[in-house]
């Protein structure tokens, strides 16, 4: 089925996705639009704020990269959208849009979980074989899946509270950074003492892989005031420091968490997704760690790695290789793990449901 052409449509947060994706893995056309500018004042993705901008812009996205790809309705194979889990409204939107155009062109259509789509991006950018391990770490996700096929997953771990992205937007706040938090505090660790400040590594005394980063968050803050008590404020080097401490005490944690996975469940490849995958030192960190446990190490390219309508129209064709197909049923869900024989996640962030 390598002559399969499928529409991909993501709306599970605040992106507005749409791409053109063939079975041989060429991506004829991915448009990505992001919403920043509409929550920068809100300290967070709103999510009716969401939901409304998808239903605007996913017609004009689905255009734009059928133009890009210079395909029409008629040459596609089907149509695969994110169906959970997520923003609920933002997903509903998307699930009728992709409903709309396969009831119209009389095409099938895949609903997909937007966290396959993270886990099945290797396949896309790179061909690679199962089974790996997946490293998914983004601003509303952040756990290890074996993955042992296109539906074969296996949780070995996640985060039971904040995602490490949330933590980053979170630190990026009380220093009163940009928006989005991870580039921003990125950019100040640059120029900081990692060693100034110690900060904890949550849930590292105890065994498996789960994490938590709402405490180093809160250990963060309480140096914050700490210094504005000592000082009357913060100076720019505090800043810098209390980024660079925060910055390796998460890629601490990832990555001894990581180094677990892998001996619990070897696999001969480590592969990371997801927005914090483009911070510097958390991935030569899990770079150290791969090679340590004689496995290979890919992160796709940023494009990829952050939410794109790609890796959708990716997951799609491989459901609709397995036979999958879904009627105007298909329901949007908020959750929806893609491991169900493992225990629910606790906690959901400003960026959305864990699963």
């Amino acid at each position: 089925m390598d002559d399969l052409t499928f529409l991909g449509i993501e709306s599970s947060c605040d992106d507005t996705a749409a791409a053109i994706v063939t079975g041989d893995r060429r991506i004829l056309a991915s448009v990505v639009t992001g919403q920043a500018a509409l929550h920068e004042d809100f300290g967070g993705v709103v999510p009716e704020i969401a939901a409304r901008a998808h239903a605007e812009r996913l017609d004009y996205a689905v255009e734009q990269a059928l133009a890009d790809a210079g395909v029409s309705l008629r040459q596609l194979s089907g149509v695969a959208v994110t169906a959970g889990p997520g923003l609920i409204g933002g997903v509903m939107a998307g699930v009728m849009c992709a409903k709309g155009i396969a009831a119209g062109a009389g095409l099938p259509l895949v609903g997909v979980n937007h966290l396959a789509g993270h886990a099945l991006t290797p396949r896309l950018t790179d061909g690679v074989d199962f089974p790996y391990l997946m490293l998914l770490v983004s601003g509303g996700h952040c756990q290890f899946l074996r993955v042992d096929g296109p539906e074969g997953f296996t949780r070995l771990g996640g985060t039971i509270d904040d995602a490490p992205g949330e933590a980053f937007d979170k630190l990026a706040k009380l220093l009163a950074l940009p928006q989005p938090g991870g580039p921003s505090v990125e950019a100040e660790a640059r120029h900081g003492d990692p060693g100034r400040f110690e900060l904890p590594r949550p849930l590292l005394d105890r065994p498996g892989c789960d994490m938590s980063f709402s405490g180093l968050k809160t250990a963060a803050l309480r140096q914050r005031d700490q210094l504005i008590a000592q000082q009357g404020g913060l100076r720019q080097q505090d800043r810098a420091d209390l980024c660079a401490a925060f910055q390796n005490a998460v890629a601490e944690v990832l990555a001894e968490k990581s180094r677990r996975a892998l001996a619990r469940s070897p696999a001969p490849l480590l592969a990371v997704a997801g927005g914090v995958a483009a911070n510097g030192t958390i991935r030569a960190a899990l770079e150290h760690v791969a090679a340590q446990a004689g496995a290979r190490f890919l992160a796709p390219p940023l494009r990829l790695c952050t939410d794109n309508g790609a890796m959708i129209a990716w997951a799609g064709i491989e459901r609709f290789r397995l036979g999958h197909r879904d009627g105007m049923d298909l329901a949007a869900r908020p959750r929806w793990p893609l491991d169900d024989r493992a225990a629910p996640m606790l906690g959901g962030g400003k960026k959305g449901a864990k699963a």
